[in-house]
């Protein structure tokens, strides 16, 4: 079972307030800049641009910077989106993430930023590959804690051995959303009513899907899943489960014999059924382990982007299809 490992940031209640009042008011008392009026948001990635729209709805023109079909780490901004960085009124982004969003938002010299990261706690899940423990977060004083810290899902997450899928629990998501909101009221004003209502109504909507999680995934007959992308550390510890990663490179690489050999023991061990695979990667590295183990593949989708191929049009939808692939592998009673 996943251990929490906390990572030291700033507590919850003075990373909102910083990161309302790192912005700073657009035009004056309460007018929104940007076109028609609307206060101008550019979002680094899907589950930044989701969360903007849902709390500033009409008083908002969100861009992404992402778009659908893109895998998010993989991003390259060019100097024209560089320099309309810095027309944003208000530019989310979550730090360590997406190297090529961090380079820009420097370069940018855009004032008022968001950095998710700043707004929950982030955690390591990342764990010593080959040993059947991939995405595991180590017990603290572990002897191999920082020697494999950094190792997660094969991206170098600018070497802070942080795990930064927080939207997949929505515990997290639901702090995020509340910083986001405060950033959205600190640089509009005038519709901060709005606002503060709006981020209540997500927090609502988030704390409902954490119930249906809890309660969805209580009783299974087994608590592993084995997964090409190892993004589901928070949502794996959030609800009692075990994620095993295939691989430690990246989520399209085929498993190296000695892992795979170590998954086919952790699949008979933990009476696994289903090897889980997302909608951006390729599926290719799923079905070759399980057609050596004989297991089923099905789809988890980590929620980087929506695309037509997504099992849902939105956060909630596809988060419900995850929960119910999971309660299909896993046996739920």
């Amino acid at each position: 079972m996943n251990v929490r490992r906390l990572i030291p940031t700033v507590a919850l209640a003075g990373a909102v307030a910083l990161g309302a009042t790192a912005l700073t008011s657009c035009s004056g008392a309460g007018a929104a800049g940007g076109e028609h009026g609307k206060l101008g948001v550019t979002a680094s990635f899907y589950p930044l641009q989701f969360v903007a729209e849902q709390i500033g709805k009409e008083h908002v023109k969100v861009d992404g910077l992402t778009k659908p079909g893109v895998e998010p780490h993989d991003l390259e901004i060019t100097p024209k989106q560089t320099a309309q960085l810095g027309e944003a009124d208000v530019v989310l982004y979550l730090k360590n993430l997406q190297p090529a969003v961090d380079k820009a938002v420097a370069q940018s010299g855009v004032k008022n930023v968001v950095d998710a990261a700043t707004l929950t706690t982030l955690e390591a899940h990342g764990a010593e590959p080959g040993h059947g423990e991939e995405g595991h977060a180590h017990q603290e004083g572990d002897e191999h804690a920082g020697e494999h810290a950094g190792e997660h899902d094969g991206h170098d997450h600018g070497g802070n051995g942080t795990d930064p899928h927080v939207w997949l629990d929505p515990v997290k998501y639901a702090e995020i959303a509340k910083g986001v909101g405060a950033a959205l009221e600190k640089a509009d004003p005038g519709h901060a009513a709005d606002y503060k209502k709006n981020t209540d109504e997500l927090v609502g909507k988030l704390a409902a899907l954490d119930t249906e999680f809890k309660d969805g995934l209580k009783n299974t007959a087994s608590r592993t899943f084995i997964t090409t992308h190892s993004a589901f550390g928070y949502l794996a510890e959030r609800y009692g489960l075990d994620q095993e990663g295939i691989s430690g490179v990246d989520p399209e690489s085929e498993p190296s014999p000695a892992r795979m050999k170590d998954l086919q023991a952790v699949a008979k061990k933990d009476n696994v059924t289903t090897v889980f695979f997302e909608t951006l990667a390729s599926d290719k590295t799923a079905k070759t382990l399980a057609t050596d183990t004989g297991l089923k593949t099905d789809v988890l989708d980590p929620l980087e982007g929506i695309t037509d191929t997504s099992q849902g049009a939105d956060y909630f939808e596809v988060m419900r299809s995850n929960l119910k692939n999971l309660q299909k592998a896993l046996g739920a009673k």
